[in-house]
């Protein structure tokens, strides 16, 4: 197996993309459908408060274990590295249930910690808790192959089993909340269970498939070249350089398994660790924090929590099945292409110019993205809201095309952040990463104290003020790291953020067009409204293709080489 880092990573975020944006399509029917049948408050507990914990103790236990081991893996095929990262990551379960056991209490305790529960939702709501705590951990049982899938490249096998993951979680939801509209969180609670263990097996019977066909092939080599002609030297009998996964049974995935240089832990690997744990623990603060602020606080009901939840997931859909999947091959591709350790002016040129490249490209591709989700959001949300949640969602909370609205204003800098953190947390060294933490620190207290304020004086639209904010500190403190790392080799990979000319008068053009017809039209016909902003869309992204058709036809270049 040949692995191209560069065409993996592309390979990787295009079918990510492909794949989020089927999952989504997915989950989406399925929201608006439980929107209409399921009470607003047990979607406010299930979308906010179990998702949460969810996300927080993943986070707590896997998130800077992963993003460490993976500067780990530059050469993966050197087989030293792999007890210490295989010890490290098995770390991720303990952990887990260390912090389990404090946020359960947290969640448990709603007469202490934020909105009280609806007495014939308790039951159900402790029993999601449980099973939000079980799935955790019935996950991070497959995580080491989670994570030599990602390092070599199991680009199909990741698709499909996140797929089956979805499938399953999707259709034992719907089938059981069909059987009864008011047990939803029962429901939501077993299919998560349920799709976490398919997921984890699914791993598990692959890799154990995949072992023992390499053995296989490897012993047919094997048996093969002893039937050489003995006249050959040692040196001409050689064996074929072997890219395939370092183990020879599923056990050596398994702590303690492999021989180690005497040590349980690698030292290095371990300052890394805790380097992007606090640097990761005050990003989650960032990242969830409006949500923390809703769990702790009872300045919005549960009703009010879905509605507003409801919202996040449409506004930040771009987030999830574009941004993401770019943002996490991006940092992939940036710690495999360079060394943090190393000073960017001693890599070699080659490396210098293709990193400075491919940053500057993803740039211009993901701020372009933001910036059509911005425009056209101003005269789409509505329609999309509509269209979402039926005509009563719309007319019963006047602020959820408000909220829509921002939210498409806050795309873009999501996009140009997500991008330059991605980098700048591949290339900074461990001290780098320690300072850094602190600013970290003063960004996460400074928005929770706007998120708190805002909200207070602007209501759910507050949440997002202070997000905003938020995001456009951490974008000036990640362009200038970049700005000062290029300056040495004359490189200027933040241009990229800048709109080509002809674009940005189109976008603004067509734009204003579209909310022209969002007056005029929506009160008649939606379908009308909608045919007239495809075509807009349809002129823009023509428009991007031509300004930026060399950087199109060297991604379909790689893109195809990758297959």
């Amino acid at each position: 197996m040949s692995r191209n880092v560069l065409k993996s990573s592309i390979h990787s975020a295009s079918i990510n993309i492909v794949f989020q944006i089927m999952s989504r399509c997915i989950t989406f029917g399925i929201n608006s459908f439980v929107i209409r049948i399921v009470d607003r408050e047990a979607l406010g507990i299930m979308n906010v408060r179990l998702l949460l914990l969810e996300g927080s103790l993943a986070f707590l236990s896997r998130e800077a274990i992963r993003r460490a081991t993976l500067s780990s893996t530059a050469n993966p095929h050197e087989k030293h590295i792999w007890p210490h990262i295989i010890n490290q990551l098995w770390l991720s379960l303990p952990i887990y249930c260390i912090f389990s056991g404090p946020c359960l209490y947290i969640w448990f305790n709603q007469s202490i910690f934020g909105s009280p529960i609806a007495d014939e939702l308790y039951d159900q709501y402790k029993f999601g808790c449980i099973c939000i705590v079980v799935s955790g951990i019935i996950e991070l049982l497959a995580e080491p192959q989670v994570f030599v899938a990602q390092v070599f490249c199991f680009v199909k096998l990741r698709v499909v089993l996140d797929t089956l993951h979805i499938f399953v979680r999707s259709t034992l939801f719907i089938a059981l909340v069909l059987r009864d509209p008011n047990q939803a969180i029962f429901a939501f609670s077993i299919a998560q269970v349920g799709s976490t263990a398919t997921f984890a097996i699914g791993y598990y019977v692959y890799f154990i498939y995949y072992i023992n066909r390499l053995n296989e092939v490897k012993g047919d080599k094997k048996h093969a070249a002893d039937k050489t002609d003995d006249g050959l030297t040692t040196d001409e009998k050689k064996p074929e350089s072997d890219d395939s996964i370092p183990f020879n049974s599923i056990k050596q995935m398994l702590p303690g398994y492999l021989e180690n240089s005497g040590t349980i832990f690698n030292e290095n690997l371990q300052t890394l660790v805790l380097s992007f744990f606090k640097q990761g623990f005050l990003k989650q603060v960032l990242t969830e924090g409006e949500k923390y602020v809703m769990t702790i606080s009872p300045i919005m009901t549960f009703s009010q929590q879905a509605t507003y939840d409801i919202v996040n997931n449409l506004g930040s859909l771009a987030a999830r099945f574009v941004f993401r999947p770019i943002e996490e091959n991006s940092y992939f591709y940036f710690t495999q292409t360079l060394s943090r350790d190393i000073p960017l002016k001693q890599h070699s040129r080659e490396k210098i110019e293709q990193a400075s490249s491919v940053l500057y490209n993803l740039l211009k591709v993901v701020t372009s993205i933001g910036l059509i989700g911005m425009v056209f959001g101003q005269s789409f949300a509505k329609t999309v809201l509509t269209l979402y949640g039926g005509s009563r969602f719309v007319e019963d909370d006047g602020l959820s095309v408000i909220l829509l609205r921002w939210h498409a204003v806050a795309i873009i800098l999501l996009a140009i952040n997500g991008i330059c953190e991605a980098y700048m947390f591949a290339a900074m060294t461990s001290t780098e990463l320690d300072r850094y933490n602190y600013h970290m620190g003063f960004l996460s207290v400074t928005f929770l104290f706007l998120s708190y304020q805002l909200t207070s004086f602007f209501g759910p639209v507050g949440f997002i003020l202070a997000n905003c904010t938020n995001m456009f500190l951490r974008i000036i403190f990640s362009g200038i790291y970049i700005r000062t790392q290029y300056q040495s080799v004359d490189l200027k990979p933040l241009d990229g953020i800048i709109p080509n000319k002809l674009f940005a008068i189109t976008l603004t053009v067509l734009g204003i067009t579209c909310i022209i017809s969002e007056n005029r039209l929506f009160r008649h016909s939606i379908l009308a409204h909608v045919v007239v902003g495809a075509i807009c869309f349809a002129c823009t992204a023509g428009v991007w293709a031509y300004e930026n058709r060399t950087l199109i036809r060297s991604y379909i270049l790689k893109r195809g080489k990758s297959l």
